[in-house]
C-alpha cells in the first residue's frame, strides 16, 4: 500500500485545522513534519510545540523529519510532543546505531534519511535496525524545490537493499513530489510519498490528495 504524507511545512498555518481535515478527507495516510534548525540546513521552521499542536488536530501518524544538528538532544521532546515516527539524517548523526536505538526505546518508529549526494551504501550497516528509510529527492532546507531525477536510481537501489535485508522497511521519498513525479517514484520503489506544495499549495487540498492517490494507482 502506497502512503501519502502531506508536509505540514507547506500548509497555511492560519487555517491549519481546516487544511489537516481536508487532507484527511482526501485520504492522507500520515502527516509529515519538517523540523529545520538553520544549522544542518539553511532554514528554520518549527519545533516540538508545533508537533504537539498538530497532534491535537489529527489521529493519523505523525512522521517527524529532524533536519537538525545533534538530534539526540531532542528525541525525547519530539516523542513527548506526539511524533509516531522520528527520522534523523545519516549526515547529522555521529553514532547512528545509538540514536536509532534511543528512538525505539522512546516507543517511536525509527527512520534514517539520506541527502541526494549520500550513497545508499552508507545505510548498509543500520538497515536491519530501522523501520523506514527516507531518500531526499531535493537538497533539504526549503519547500517547493524541483525533483532531482537521479534520485529515482537511488530509490531503486535502496528498494533492492531493503528486499535483500528481508525486513519490513518503509521507503519514503521527500522533495518535488507531485502528480508527475509521484508515479515515477512509486515505480522506482517508494511506498511513502511526502507531498508539500502539491497538496497544501493547491486551492482544494482534499482534491489534491485524491488526485495524487489516483495517479499512483494507474
Amino acid at each position: 500500500m502506497i502512503r501519502i504524507a502531506p508536509s505540514i511545512l507547506a500548509a497555511d498555518f492560519s487555517r491549519l485545522a481546516d487544511q489537516i481535515a481536508e487532507a484527511e478527507a482526501g485520504g492522507a495516510d500520515w502527516f509529515h513534519l519538517d523540523v529545520m534548525d538553520g544549522h544542518f540546513v539553511p532554514n528554520i521552521t518549527f519545533g516540538p510545540l508545533i508537533v504537539s499542536a498538530v497532534r491535537k488536530l489529527t489521529k493519523l501518524p505523525l512522521d517527524t523529519h529532524l533536519m537538525i544538528k545533534n538530534p539526540d538532544a531532542y528525541l525525547e521532546q519530539f516523542r513527548l510532543a506526539g511524533s509516531d515516527h522520528i527520522i534523523v539524517h545519516q549526515e547529522a548523526t555521529r553514532h547512528l546505531h545509538r540514536t536509532v536505538e534511543r528512538i525505539r526505546e522512546l516507543g517511536a518508529k525509527a527512520g534514517v534519511a539520506i541527502n541526494p549526494a549520500t550513497p545508499c551504501s552508507t545505510l548498509s550497516e543500520i538497515l536491519s535496525d530501522v523501520d523506514l528509510v527516507l531518500v531526499m529527492s531535493v537538497n533539504p532546507g526549503f519547500g517547493g524545490q524541483k525533483f532531482i531525477p537521479l534520485t529515482l536510481r537511488k530509490l531503486s537501489e535502496m528498494r533492492d537493499m531493503i528486499r535483500a535485508s528481508g525486513k519490513e522497511i518503509r521507503l519514503e521519498v521527500d522533495g518535488g513530489i507531485d502528480e508527475t513525479t509521484a508515479p515515477d517514484a512509486v515505480r522506482a520503489g517508494a511506498d511513502v510519498l511526502v507531498a508539500g506544495t502539491s497538496v497544501f499549495g493547491q486551492t482544494n487540498v482534499r482534491e489534491a490528495v485524491e488526485e495524487l492517490k489516483k495517479r499512483i494507482s494507474l
